[in-house]
């Protein structure tokens, strides 16, 4: 790798480090570009494994957002060896991601304060849920007081973004994570899951939350079409094939319908 790249990956990544840091602070900065950095490294490790040129992850700053970035990718050049490679590929990265996810919220929920809705209705921004943090928020605090809310702690609302970048991977469609892994599992026939996913997402998107419309645009614009692997006849082995499904379990679990329902609201109150 030349200078000039490395030059420029480093500074992808302090800019990224700067503007998810004013977003909340070092307690989000740092666990946020963590999880970022271990997902796109599962992707590399996994590509370099198999013989499959990849970059060192390309950060992405967006200092006048939610979130400070919109996240961070690699570039891969080549063909996929196999449908195995294809599936380690694409899962390593979301997988590796969720091991630092999932302990950021847990303990970033025990940091957090339990407090009355009434005393932060109006203030600050109200985040949707996913069964998964549900589940997570329940271990680390217990059911909550009736007419109570949480006020994320800035490790909490890492882990939660992290949840929310890994969710939107997953999205069975095309050349994202999800789509990888749908491709390794199914071969060709997954074309038929794409277009169902895209088409229910849609729908959902037009009459229920139009905040996701862009994404969905997006989508279509990128396209639903997965190159094939050079072996697209070799099945995966039985533990890819239950851990292919396990990955469309976290999906479903880590999905959050509206994670702005407030902005939900309002859109669908300008669009009817």
């Amino acid at each position: 790798m030349t200078r000039k790249k490395l030059i420029l990956h480093g500074a992808l990544f302090i800019l990224t480090f700067l503007s998810t840091y004013f977003v909340a602070g070092i307690w989000y900065a740092v666990p946020l570009m963590t999880i970022l950095l271990c997902h796109e490294m599962g992707h590399y490790v996994m590509s370099r494994f198999y013989g499959v040129e990849a970059t060192l992850p390309f950060f992405i700053p967006f200092p006048f957002s939610p979130f400070g970035t919109f996240g961070a990718i690699i570039k891969m050049k080549g063909w996929i060896p196999s449908r195995r490679a294809l599936f380690d590929i694409g899962a390593g990265g979301p997988l590796a991601g969720l091991v630092l996810t999932l302990p950021a919220i847990y303990f970033g929920l025990k940091m957090s304060t339990i407090v009355p809705i009434s005393a932060v209705r109006g203030e600050g921004l109200v985040l949707g849920d996913s069964l998964l943090f549900k589940g997570l928020e329940y271990l680390a605090l217990g059911p909550l007081p009736k007419g109570h809310d949480v006020v994320l702690h800035p490790l909490a609302y890492a882990g939660w973004v992290g949840l929310f970048v890994t969710a939107l991977n997953l999205l069975p469609i095309g050349q994202l994570d999800g789509g990888h892994v749908v491709y390794a599992l199914l071969g060709p026939k997954s074309l038929k899951v794409y277009r169902v996913a895209i088409l229910l997402f849609a729908l959902y998107a037009l009459f229920f939350n139009p905040g996701w419309v862009i994404l969905v645009v997006l989508l279509f614009f990128f396209g639903l079409k997965h190159p094939s692997p050079l072996d697209d006849e070799t099945p995966l082995d039985r533990g890819r094939m239950i851990l292919g499904i396990g990955m469309l379990l976290i999906f479903f679990s880590s999905f959050m319908p509206a994670p702005f329902p407030e902005l939900a609201k309002e859109l669908g109150g300008l669009m009817g």
